[in-house]
């Protein structure tokens, strides 16, 4: 009982709830604080054609309402929700028709990045489109990998959302001490500032954020700071204050559980999340 009362209340600070509905209205909320919504149907891992059928079209709902509504809104989306377990192709054909439809309706298409043995699939799916633009990737500080991804997208002109990851890797794939995960984050921040026009620092590290800062007076690029909603959503609001561009990562929908549980066991958060069940923010 108890279990499943901690689950719920995760859900209620994290989700903004099951609907399209509740995500644009958070999204609306947000934007008149000038902050950016990152919106994301939840669900991963799908391995039934009708599941994945039903979440692009859902995404195809999302970026149709995010135009009509005017809101300051894009999309994320996983490679395995859009049916990767079953067939790579069709993967493929379904982010292709997202990145067109999002193009088409102007709204920009983030692609989520998950559990290492798809991170190939990933980046490939988003070099079909990256010439484009209008789409962007998340890339995992975590991952040992992840300095040569950056290094090619970047030459690629490629959007990356320089996240630090939250799945379980082994050691050989993965840093797993949280020291090791800020510096590697900290070195391909800077090689982003150099070498990147525009991206974004997904992080609630306070730290990284400010480096981030005095980092963007000296190179001044398009730099977004994004947060997750339901945790540190002040500093967000303080940030868009002073001017910074803003994001909150906004999912919805009932397969919360992977997410709310990911979310726990990401390393170095736990007193944020402590914070974020007690206070909202």
């Amino acid at each position: 009982m108890w279990s499943e009362l901690f689950e719920r209340a995760i859900a209620g600070k994290w989700i903004a709830g099951p609907s399209i509905s509740d995500a644009l209205r958070r999204a609306e909320h947000l934007n008149k604080l000038g902050i950016h919504a990152i919106i994301n149907y939840l669900g991963e891992e799908l391995t039934s054609e009708k599941e994945v059928e039903d979440a692009v079209e859902k995404y195809v709902s999302i970026i149709r309402d995010i135009k009509n509504n005017g809101l300051d809104a894009s999309i994320s989306v996983k490679i395995t929700q859009l049916g990767l377990r079953i067939r790579k192709e069709l993967a493929y054909k379904n982010y292709d028709k997202l990145a067109e439809y999002a193009h088409k309706n102007k709204v920009f298409l983030w692609l989520d990045m998950e559990a290492s043995d798809t991170v190939d699939e990933t980046i490939n799916a988003y070099k079909r489109h990256v010439a484009k633009g209008n789409v962007g990737i998340a890339i995992q500080a975590y991952l040992r990998r992840s300095a040569n991804d950056i290094k090619e997208l970047a030459k690629r002109n490629g959007v990356v959302r320089l996240v630090k990851g939250a799945y379980s890797e082994k050691r050989e794939i993965a840093f797993q001490r949280k020291e090791e995960i800020n510096k590697n984050y900290e070195r391909l921040m800077l090689y982003l500032f150099k070498n990147a026009r525009a991206f974004t620092l997904a992080t609630h590290d306070r730290n990284m954020i400010e480096k981030g800062l005095e980092l963007n007076k000296k190179y001044k690029k398009e730099v977004t700071y994004a947060m997750l909603n339901g945790i540190r959503n002040d500093y967000a609001r303080y940030l868009a204050e002073q001017g910074e561009r803003v994001a909150i990562y906004i999912p919805f929908g009932l397969k919360w559980i992977d997410y709310a549980y990911r979310r726990i066991r990401e390393r170095g958060h736990v007193s944020l999340i402590m914070r974020s069940l007690i206070s909202g923010k």
